[in-house]
């Protein structure tokens, strides 16, 4: 039986940076980044999960849009997560589909809307970090959050300024054993998209959704650990894990151990906006399983000794 892995795709693996965000700009995105899945199906079942950072931010603002011109009533963030964890799900199961055809390959591919539970009383309500929507200059960010009350915080990398909204901790992840089940009788799952929409008991037995986002990684990591998957990769922009970044003294990581990876953290070698939750991420499915966390790009997927390993000593 092949082993079980779990692949977190970003919100880039659509849109990028740059792009207009037309629907065959984004299919495109899609089919190159599931295109290098191919060496990985060979080894493993896979999950997927998926960013909704670019999609959604969209979404809410043509949510205000509609109500603006409109009257058209306006959807709480929950309820977009919903949405783009469809769209993008489609998306990415039909490009998959395509690829797997293309290769004389046949599996079925799942998109599960996913709830992840959240406690409305967590920290991350009164300390919003979790950035959503497009990047804007800080003239523009200054304006809306004037206009709006919403929140905004540059990027650590220097892209520009976001919108960011709560980002509590998942507590449990709804149909995680339907999920390992599909996947390990070979077929392909995608779920958790864009972390889970959030939801918590506002009574006894009465779920609700509320205004959050949930950290993708971290809520994919879960996953991971609670499905008992044997690797974690985690995908961004950059093929290594980096130290001392944007700076003379840059190192790209080959391979750290999870007590390692915590002192870059205290040292505050990665930006929470970008690198920070995906290393402890990594450090949640280590710690949990014993099996190893890989972060990388696509390009490197299934590549030998590509991105960085996270490993528990």
């Amino acid at each position: 039986m092949k082993k079980l892995a779990v692949v977190a795709f970003g919100g880039n693996a659509l849109l990028r940076a740059g792009q207009k965000g037309t629907i065959e700009e984004q299919e495109n995105n899609a089919y190159q980044a599931v295109k290098k899945l191919l060496k990985l199906m060979k080894k493993y079942n896979l999950v997927l999960t998926h960013g909704n950072g670019p999609q959604v931010g969209n979404i809410m603002l043509a949510n205000d849009a509609g109500h603006k011109m409109y009257g058209i009533p306006e959807m709480p963030m929950d309820v977009c997560g919903a949405y783009s964890q469809g769209f993008i799900g489609y998306v990415l199961e039909q490009q998959l589909r395509n690829v797997l055809m293309s290769h004389d390959k046949d599996r079925d591919i799942i998109t599960l809307i996913t709830q992840v539970l959240v406690n409305k009383a967590d920290p991350a309500f009164k300390n919003p970090t979790k950035p959503v929507g497009p990047y804007y200059t800080k003239e523009e960010a200054e304006k809306i959050m004037k206009e709006t009350g919403a929140v905004f915080k540059e990027d650590a990398r220097g892209r520009g300024w976001r919108k960011v909204v709560a980002s509590p901790e998942p507590l449990f992840i709804f149909n995680q054993k339907t999920i390992e089940k599909i996947a390990r009788e070979g077929h392909i799952v995608i779920a958790v998209g864009g972390g889970g929409i959030p939801c918590y008991f506002v009574a006894e037995n009465k779920l609700q959704g509320i205004d959050a986002v949930i950290d993708k990684d971290l809520a994919s990591s879960r996953l991971a650990a609670q499905i008992r998957a044997d690797k974690f990769f985690i995908l961004t922009d950059v093929p290594k894990v980096m130290i001392n970044f944007n700076t003379p003294q840059e190192k790209a990581i080959d391979r750290m151990s999870v007590a390692q990876a915590r002192e870059y953290l205290e040292e505050g070698q990665f930006g929470e906006g970008s690198m920070a939750p995906k290393i402890r991420a990594a450090i949640h499915f280590v710690e949990r399983t014993g099996k190893d966390t890989i972060i990388t790009e696509t390009t490197l997927l299934g590549v030998d000794n590509g991105g960085t390993r996270i490993t528990i000593v």
